[in-house]
């Protein structure tokens, strides 16, 4: 996340709150959850108001979460009532400890000539055969928007990522529609991936 975004998030975290904690993901919770067992470790990357950890968590797995914006980590650990770190997707450690990575609308924030260090970095942090899900803005561009650097994917550029990581499996990738009222008109290129390889 670079400098402008992760102040966007501190200034306007409220506001991204309120935007977005209420929106109903429970189609792609479905499509992830299929795939991981009962208790399973999931690693919410880039966990924003919590929303969607505190899913996991109530259905009984066990989430570890973590946001670059210490303000957005803060909102998530109140919301969670659970420790949240404060870290950036480019500082992930962690070896084979995970059995899914749930990277919802966080990878966009990541430049385009860092995703390949970032998805093996996600890679390393799973156990063998374990699930990736992540989404990205529809598209090829990569820019400044409102405050915010996003890196947007379609098929093609998926598929180029994955060749430079070499690392997953492509198990699924479908293209939804914005969840929030009035954003309709956005889309979102969403792809399940699975850990074929050590990294």
């Amino acid at each position: 996340m670079s400098e402008q975004t992760l102040r966007y998030y501190e200034h306007q975290a409220a506001a991204f709150v309120l935007d977005t904690r209420d929106v109903d993901m429970s189609p792609l919770y479905a499509r992830f959850l299929t795939h991981l067992s009962a208790e399973a470790r999931i690693l919410d990357a880039g966990c924003g108001s919590g929303r969607d950890a505190r899913v996991f968590a109530d259905r009984g797995y066990l989430v570890t979460a973590f946001d670059a914006s210490p303000t957005m980590a803060k909102v998530a650990e109140a919301y969670l009532q659970a420790p949240v770190a404060v870290l950036r997707l480019q500082e992930v450690a962690w070896d084979q400890m995970f059995d899914g990575i749930w990277a919802c609308a966080s990878l966009l924030h990541v430049p385009r000539a860092e995703l390949k260090d970032v998805m093996r970095r996600l890679g390393r942090a799973l156990t063998p055969g374990g699930i990736l899900y992540a989404s990205f803005k529809y598209g090829q561009a990569e820019e400044m928007r409102n405050g915010r650097h996003f890196t947007d994917l379609d098929e093609s550029g998926l598929a180029d990522l994955l060749a430079q990581t070499g690392i997953f499996v492509e198990m699924e990738t479908w293209v939804t529609a914005d969840r929030r009222p009035g954003r309709e008109s956005e889309s979102w290129l969403n792809t399940l991936l699975r850990l074929s390889a050590g990294p």
